[in-house]
């Protein structure tokens, strides 16, 4: 028995193990859990290896996959074989993909040329930034006494997010502004050995370009992440990234700055002490214990 009725995978059984999750057993759950956020897994795999990657045991793989209509899991994985013969599993040509989307009309299009822009930034930011770049501003983060990560409007929450996930880890980040200060009195007493990430595009931010002006002045470290070369925060900073940011609405995307700020956290953190990925699991492990975290077991 097949639900496929010649529909590809992710539009038939993804959708029927979403509507499905919550009917499901916990232990059922948990493998159907693991086969929306792994499907590339399931073509390839054995009963036993999909039960022990969900960390479940084999007859709740099989049970999981009579729940959302099929004979067993050998069927279940008939669909996603089937898309491996077919060579469908690897990423989509960009171009033809792009053209089916804009087929479906006006909205359609729209999706197209932000998607297009997204992947267009994300090649031309990290095409031109490269692993040096990003080990030598790493590992002066890493020595550094207090690093401070600088952002407004739209860049408030890309500075809060990176300093929120390292501080998981690491007790030396501070965003900045606090919450009733401002740049120039949260780095009063920073010097050179401090770093200031600091994140602006146009047309930039006055109190972002003074706030770098007097922490060079002071000393400070400066990793500037801006949309240009000839950015204020940029020209003259011991480390400078330029992002991409095009989209064709009214904003510019934040995408790429993201995607920066979380490669250059991965650095730090493997040029960092060895001692940190254990702080990182601690933290975690607290938050499951003050049941902070949804169980999913």
């Amino acid at each position: 028995m097949s639900i496929m009725n010649g529909t590809n995978v992710s539009s038939a059984i993804f959708e029927r193990l979403t509507d499905e999750l919550e009917a499901l057993t916990p232990e059922a759950r948990k493998v159907a859990t693991y086969v929306l956020e792994n499907p590339q897994d399931v073509g390839v795999s054995t009963v036993r290896e999909i039960a022990e990657a969900a960390q479940v045991k084999p007859n709740s793989v099989v049970r999981m996959a009579r729940q959302v209509g099929f004979d067993g899991y050998e069927d279940f994985r008939e669909p996603f074989r089937e898309e491996i013969r077919r060579g469908n599993v690897s990423f989509p040509d960009r171009v033809r993909w792009l053209q089916s989307i804009r087929a479906n009309g006006e909205l359609g299009g729209l999706y197209a040329d932000m998607v297009g822009a997204m992947l267009s930034n994300i090649e031309e930011t990290f095409g031109r930034i490269s692993e040096a770049d990003l080990k030598a501003a790493a590992e002066d983060i890493w020595a550094a006494r207090q690093v401070f990560t600088l952002g407004v409007g739209v860049n408030n929450a890309n500075a809060q997010n990176f300093t929120y996930l390292a501080s998981t880890g690491m007790s030396q980040f501070h965003f900045v502004p606090k919450a009733g200060s401002t740049a120039l009195d949260d780095l009063a007493w920073a010097n050179e050995k401090d770093v200031l990430i600091a994140i602006t595009c146009k047309p930039y931010r006055t109190e972002v370009v003074e706030a770098v002006k007097i922490a060079r002045e002071q000393g400070v470290k400066i990793i500037g992440i801006s949309d240009s070369p000839a950015s204020p925060i940029i020209v003259g900073s011991d480390h400078g990234f330029v992002v991409a940011v095009d989209t064709p609405q009214f904003f510019p995307s934040s995408l790429t700055t993201l995607s920066l700020l979380e490669t250059l956290l991965s650095f730090v953190i493997a040029s960092a002490s060895s001692e940190i990925p254990g702080r990182v699991e601690r933290f975690h492990a607290r938050r499951h214990q003050l049941g902070m975290y949804e169980d999913s077991e």
